[in-house]
């Protein structure tokens, strides 16, 4: 039998299945579980959160309204510094899913947009993740963290633990 070598063939992306799965698997286990995003004109975030065109959100229930894991799009509300803010992420914009009190997870590529830019007008850089493993940046606000949700300070709290890293397998 031949198979067919048309695009096609290899069906649809497999990242939206397996982030419903690390999300699931998260909270079935009592984890946060958290997403980092790769940031550009397409994604709806707090930009005044984001940092080299990277944002990291926190997707577990008790930090979301609404939590949509689709096929083509992440879409919730939360609270950053008090404000409740809608997010909208593309699923081919996740670069990473991982549960905070570990680290345990799983990494993606980063889309490669040429000339894509955030809306703070800073130039993206595709795959600029590091080659031999991915570094996570922590969230400057959690949503649904205390600070956030309370109307506290809009000052990002400190890091109690250590930022967690991944390593890409191959």
């Amino acid at each position: 039998m031949n198979k067919p070598s048309t695009p096609d063939a290899q069906g649809t992306s497999t990242r939206p299945y397996l982030i419903r799965a690390l999300h699931d698997w998260c909270t079935d286990n009592g984890f946060t579980p958290y997403v980092a995003v790769f940031v550009d004109g397409s994604v709806q975030v707090p930009m005044e959160y984001v940092k080299n065109n990277e944002i990291v959100l926190n997707v577990g229930f008790e930090a979301t309204t609404g939590l949509k894991l689709g096929n083509e799009l992440i879409e919730f509300k939360a609270r950053f510094g008090g404000v409740a803010r809608e997010i909208i992420v593309p699923v081919d914009h996740v670069v990473a899913i991982y549960a905070r009190e570990n680290g345990q997870g799983m990494a993606f590529p980063v889309p490669s947009t040429p000339g894509a830019t955030a809306e703070g007008g800073a130039e993206a850089v595709p795959n600029a993740a590091p080659s031999r493993g991915l570094r996570l940046a922590r969230p400057e606000v959690e949503a649904g963290a205390p600070g956030a949700a309370t109307g506290g300070s809009d000052e990002p709290p400190e890091p109690t633990t250590p930022r967690p890293a991944l390593k890409r397998v191959k």
